[in-house]
């Protein structure tokens, strides 16, 4: 009998692990970046960018607080019917929220409105009561995070980003009683359970505060690692967990001793590259595990924590993408996630949404706003705490969603004797491709429909193209005389995090979290480029890699403002002094190249050309339909012919026959695209490049930095280049010399706006002083409207599924 039973749980065990199988597998997305999705438990949809869950005292409730570029929310929800119960509009806000003890007040940060928006609780609806205000709006920069309540005392605690402050208001009067910088930027506080000290997250400091509530001092500070941002304490406040995004890592400290006691490394391997990206912890209710919410591995890592000191991995939970929080009621584990479910065509990309259809956070894709920026709705996955066999199952799945492995990051794909080495060889063993100069060339957010898209041998939509051949004939030719790319995506969703993406293959949680309040015109500015510390990923750049191995390297305008680089690594040295900014637009990028030519040509005299070269190329942008300026046209045909005039002159030269030029785009946020929002065009060129090859593999822009790290012998630089896929199959071991031609632009590149129109009237306003300071989905519209016309209608959407082709080589 026993066997028997024995028997029947076995088989019964087996056929809920197959069922339970069955049904992550049901679920598979795979990304633009080629992870993939099988999330866990069941869920419901958020709003855009959720960033924080407040749990209520009573665990009854669960406040989110939605805070992307698209329209802002919080929303109440019932933890046991799993409803959501109200859903408010908030004009500004990030991450803070908290409830009072009560459950009849609810705090959220106001953002760059510099305020704390209380909001009453009656009947599970959220009614705006009050505001604390900390200083006025934006541009004054205070910008307030995390927040804490003393309820006892009645004083509300606010940390801040922008004047990397602490704030102390009295909740009854609403009066600051306290502040004080703390020297970095804040993410957030929690008190201890005597309420005499409170803890604090330096963001970009490295470190926790330790502040003093009696007498208002910060006493102490304990290392901890980079961009630490959440932080927990078990009931007694003897332990602290911190997350450290920037470290694949959570710090535990012993609050008595004030040390870390020790480093739980969360990441899917061992001492991996950033990558993994924690972002938020909580613990069980018997506080014997630790869930931590890996955002850019799209999953939970669970430690044991039971033993003090001594903690174990359990394994890990696959969720939704780029999940920024996580909380524990019960049996229950509730995770935010950034991004939700998937990534979206936008073939509507360009067309103005009616406010109506802005509002309704519900309705299908298909209906609401297709500009990339809040295209992705976030998720609330509910997942049931799981046993260890089900932990098991979920653990697998997370491997199988990541190409990342640990064994990739010195060896990776390819073929025997391909340009493009599959392992990376020490610069100073000479390396072993014949490529010994790459050409890394940046443009500015197109789609792959909008320039390739009348190219009948790749996929593309012939509807949605904008800057065809007329305006593009040396991209296209290049793309025919060499390799056509149909199948790449970028990274990044806009320009503030695409640069970080296109120099170091990763974008940190403060770029993640921050661009789009900037983007929703929300106040703030674009920090990536090297311009903010706290933007920066803990090993640095391309370049920082480039020196550390003895790779000679120089910038065009890449990281470099005003004729100076942004960070150390670009010294003067390394930077070309007249080289012409993007920013400044009253220069044409065919002036650049000129630019660019002098330089170089002086380098290849001194035969000192380095091994690695940035140059921006941003054009391509354009400026808009402002009478006066230059036309779109005009804007992208001057790009165009730089791209050609600058192959031309490398093909040319001596140093020809072992260069490679790559260009791509570093976002495609400007334009529609019936496959995915992130597709967009590149471009190999190179002796090395097969001819007239289309190359359908699913490439992105840490597979083509990939590319260049095996030519140069360079290691990845974060999780998401070691696990790409790098470009080998657009490369041949059979070189073709030929040098290019370049073709004349057909366009008038001196051309301007002569037509005064609605379009034209919205233009006159915008400023391209800076990085995408405008509405760029209201200059996707201008651009859209005013080249096509008022009367033009877009095709329906299509939907294509991503695939992962692998061609093999005709000569195969």
């Amino acid at each position: 009998m026993k066997l028997f039973l024995n028997l029947f749980l076995l088989l019964f065990s087996l056929t809920t692990f197959a069922q339970s199988d069955r049904e992550l597998e049901s679920r598979r997305v795979m990304l633009p970046n080629g992870w993939s999705l099988t999330p866990a438990g069941r869920s419901l949809e958020v709003g855009d960018l959720p960033l924080n869950i407040a749990v209520s005292s009573s665990q009854k409730l669960i406040a989110v607080t939605n805070n992307g570029q698209g329209k802002q929310t919080i929303q109440l929800i019932d933890t046991k019917t799993e409803k959501i119960l109200d859903n408010v509009e908030i004009p500004k806000s990030f991450y803070g929220l908290k409830f009072s003890r009560d459950e009849k007040s609810l705090y959220a940060s106001g953002g760059n409105d510099n305020w704390i928006m209380k909001y009453a609780i009656i009947d599970n609806k959220l009614v705006v009561k009050d505001s604390l205000i900390l200083g006025k709006k934006w541009p004054n920069k205070i910008s307030p995070v995390g927040i804490e309540i003393d309820d006892e005392r009645q004083l509300l605690y606010v940390v801040t980003k922008e004047n990397n402050s602490l704030y102390i208001l009295d909740l009854n009067t609403k009066a600051i009683v306290y502040e004080q910088n703390m020297g970095h930027e804040g993410y957030t506080c929690v008190l201890s359970p005597d309420r005499n000290t409170l803890y604090i997250s330096l963001w970009g400091g490295r470190k926790i505060a330790f502040f003093d509530t009696p007498t208002r001092k910060i006493t102490s500070t304990i290392a901890v690692s980079y961009n630490p941002n959440e932080l927990i304490l078990n009931k007694k406040g003897t332990l602290m967990y911190v997350a450290n995004a920037g470290d694949n890592s959570v710090s535990v400290i012993d609050t008595k001793q004030q040390k870390v006691i020790e480093v739980l490394d969360a990441a899917l391997y061992p001492n991996s590259p950033v990558g993994s990206v924690t972002n938020g912890v909580a613990l069980s209710k018997d506080e014997k595990t630790l869930f931590i919410a890996n955002a850019d591995n799209n999953c939970l890592a669970v430690f044991d924590v039971s033993t003090k000191g001594r903690s174990v991995s359990k394994g890990f939970i696959p969720v939704g993408w780029y999940p920024t929080n996580v909380r524990v009621i019960g049996n229950k584990i509730f995770v935010a996630n950034g991004k939700g479910f998937t990534s979206f065509a936008n073939p509507k990309g360009p067309q103005p949404v009616s406010k109506a259809v802005r509002s309704e956070s519900h309705l299908g894709e298909d209906t609401r706003g297709q500009y990339i920026g809040n295209l992705m709705k976030g998720t609330l996955s509910i997942i049931d705490s799981p046993n260890e066999a089900t932990l098991a199952l979920y653990s697998q799945k997370v491997y199988d969603n990541t190409p990342y492995k640990k064994e990739k990051e010195l060896a990776t794909d390819g073929e025997v004797g391909n340009p493009i080495p599959m392992k990376v060889v020490e610069p100073s063993q000479g390396g072993e491709s014949p490529i010994k100069h790459v050409f890394y060339i940046l443009k500015e957010n197109r789609t792959y429909d909008q320039v390739f898209g009348d190219i009948k041998e790749g996929n593309g939509d012939t509807t949605l193209c904008l800057f065809g051949e007329k305006y593009t004939p040396n991209q296209h030719k290049l793309a025919r005389e060499y390799v056509l790319l149909d199948n790449f995506y970028v990274d990044a969703e806009v320009s503030a995090d695409g640069h970080n993406w296109s120099l170091g293959a990763h974008a940190n949680d403060y770029l993640e979290k921050t661009w789009p309040t900037g983007y929703g015109r929300r106040g703030g500015v674009t920090e990536g480029m090297g311009r903010r510390e706290i933007a920066n990923d803990k090993d640095g750049f391309i370049w920082d890699f480039c020196k550390r191995k003895g790779v000679s390297y120089r910038t065009y305008g890449v990281f470099a403002d005003d004729k100076k680089g942004n960070i150390p690594v670009l010294d003067k040295d390394h930077v070309c002094s007249y080289f012409t900014g993007y920013y400044n637009q009253k220069v044409k990028d065919t002036t650049r190249v000129g630019q660019w030519k002098r330089d170089f040509d002086s380098l290849v005299v001194a035969k000192a050309v380095p091994a690695f070269n940035s140059i921006r190329l941003g054009s391509d942008h354009t400026q808009g339909m402002a009478v006066g300026r230059p036309t779109p046209y005009a804007c992208v045909a001057d790009n165009d012919l730089a791209v050609g005039m600058f192959v031309e002159h490398l093909s040319k030269s001596p140093i020809w026959s072992q260069s490679a030029v790559f260009i791509l785009e570093d976002d495609a946020q400007n334009g529609p695209d019936h496959v995915d929002a992130h597709r967009s065009i590149a471009l190999v060129v190179s002796p090395y490049t097969k001819r007239k090859f289309v190359d359908h593999t699913m490439y992105s822009t840490s597979g083509m930095l990939r590319t260049i790290e095996l030519i140069l012998g360079l290691p990845p630089m974060s999780q998401y280049d070691a696990a790409a896929t790098p470009m080998f199959r657009s490369f041949t071991s059979v070189p073709d010399f030929t040098p290019y031609q370049a073709l004349p632009s057909g366009v008038n590149l001196d051309e301007t706006n002569k037509v005064a129109s609605r379009w034209s009237t919205i233009s006159e306003g915008f400023d391209f002083t800076e990085v995408d300071k405008n509405d760029d989905n209201l200059f996707n519209e201008v651009l859209w409207k005013g080249l096509k016309g008022d009367s033009f209608t877009l095709p329906a959407p299509r939907r294509s599924a991503f695939v992962k082709v692998i061609k093999k080589d005709d000569d195969d």
